[in-house]
């Protein structure tokens, strides 16, 4: 287990209230029907779930806006929903809309998950993923240059809200701005973070990019190496699952840190929670080890919750404590 100075992150922890970041991504609704299983369908082999209850919650990079809040800082939202129900549904239920943009060409993305006795029996998911036009760019561009952030979190989920010309449109203005960028991404649009401060993938991610496994210790220090070497970004976590995460920063030798999840229910939206933990913990001044050991320490209250969920300040403290 590393050690690290815990009442010192716990102080980072309280520097996390009221900052303003912004989430610049594919908006979602993660829609959940509970029910149970008691037969299997005469038509054909599957389960009869019998509905008990629906419940809804921004996904994708609403997932981490609400993270964001859960954790104290004060998000602004900024994506793309349809012209339809979902939309407006995720447009009342941000925290902050005025980043929001309307497209009457798409539907909002919607992915339904049925659940029964709290196992995942199937998934299904409403979206298009074309890239957002050239006007709505432009808007997103502008809205960013005039609003007062302190950092700036790009959630892909692929759903055509990250392309080159856009990222090629921010950047430049958080660079000038001296606005640190936290990216959370998808292999399709790599190459397209940096500059960057940080980025997060998975080892399936990070594997896909580097072409090689990415299991072992010494593959992910390959990994990493490479990674560092293909884009230009100040800190690396490759995030492990089950085996914890892997920090790589410039001029720097790897570590290690192992999970702290006593007890996993569900990952879904695990890596949302990584990248907004691990963005604010930065943000507040504490290293990428520190930033790394925070987020790890909220995901690990996070896989304990059923569905997609968050982490509150005085849970994350509790959870560092396990540290010592």
């Amino acid at each position: 287990m590393i050690k690290c100075d815990i009442p010192k992150m716990q102080r980072f922890v309280r520097k996390f209230k009221d900052r303003r970041v912004l989430v610049l991504g594919d908006l979602m609704i993660d829609k959940y029907i509970w029910g149970t299983v008691s037969r299997i369908s005469p038509e054909a082999p599957v389960p009869v779930v019998e509905v008990q209850k629906s419940t809804s919650c921004l996904g994708g990079a609403g997932n981490v806006e609400q993270n964001l809040k859960g954790l104290g800082a004060a998000p602004v939202l900024v994506g793309v929903v349809g012209d339809d129900d979902e939309g407006l549904w995720i447009k009342r239920h941000a925290s902050e809309s005025r980043g929001i943009i309307i497209d009457e060409k798409r539907p909002t993305t919607v992915k339904t998950r049925i659940i029964a006795h709290h196992q995942q029996v199937v998934r299904v998911d409403q979206e298009r993923r074309k890239a957002v036009s050239p006007e709505i760019e432009v808007r997103i561009r502008a809205f960013i240059e005039k609003d007062d952030i302190e950092g700036i979190v790009v959630s892909d989920y692929n759903k055509g809200i990250v392309t080159r010309s856009l990222m090629e449109a921010v950047l430049p203005v958080a660079r000038g701005r001296k606005i640190p960028v936290f990216v959370d991404p998808k292999v399709e649009n790599f190459a397209l973070f940096s500059p960057i401060t940080f980025i997060a993938p998975n080892h399936i991610e990070a594997a896909k990019v580097v072409r090689h496994a990415c299991l072992t210790a010494t593959e992910v220090e390959r990994a990493g190496r490479e990674i560092m070497a293909l884009i230009a970004t100040k800190y690396l976590i490759i995030k492990r699952g089950e085996q914890g995460m892997s920090i790589f920063e410039q001029g720097r030798n790897p570590i290690h840190i192992p999970t702290i999840a006593r007890e996993v229910f569900d990952v879904t939206g695990a890596g949302d929670t990584v990248i907004a933990a691990a963005s604010l913990a930065l943000l507040a001044g504490a290293s990428i080890l520190e930033a790394a050991v925070i987020a790890n320490a909220a995901a690990g209250v996070v896989v304990g919750k059923i569905g997609t969920a968050s982490c509150s300040p005085q849970e994350l403290s509790a959870a560092l404590e396990r540290y010592e």
